[in-house]
């Protein structure tokens, strides 16, 4: 719970700090705009990597493999699109990098492997039935 208070809490004063800084260096105008066109541009990356991801699905399915990768890119462009709503450019950078197919693979495997460990110490528990 608490880590969850410092989250909803920290990210947007850091967000905030970031773009008072950059609305500084730049000036206002041009930041609102860079928020704007990377909320915009991450819809429409967004919309594309999920079509994609969607007829991945479908082909694995069609060969009748279980779409493990393609379920997990999905959850990974779902948080990326809600990453690239919330107004921010920390935000817009995490956002764009789990849209964008090279570093999503990196950021799978380190959350695949944080997945493992708590298995392994029974944080997460898996039910065959």
């Amino acid at each position: 719970m608490i880590k969850l208070l410092l989250l909803f809490t920290l990210v947007p004063l850091l967000e905030l700090f970031v773009l008072i800084e950059v609305g500084k260096r730049i000036g206002a105008a041009p930041t609102i705009f860079i928020v704007a066109v990377t909320g915009f541009a991450g819809v429409f990356l967004a919309r594309a990597q999920g079509f994609y991801t969607l007829f991945r699905f479908r082909n694995a399915l069609e060969r009748g493999s279980f779409p493990t990768q393609e379920i997990f890119d999905g959850a990974c462009i779902l948080v990326g699109a809600a990453f690239l709503l919330t107004p921010g450019l920390l935000t817009d950078a995490l956002g764009f990098s789990l849209l964008i197919p090279q570093p999503r693979h990196y950021i799978k495997k380190y959350v695949q492997k944080i997945i493992e460990k708590m298995i392994i110490r029974g944080e997460i528990r898996i039910r065959r039935q």
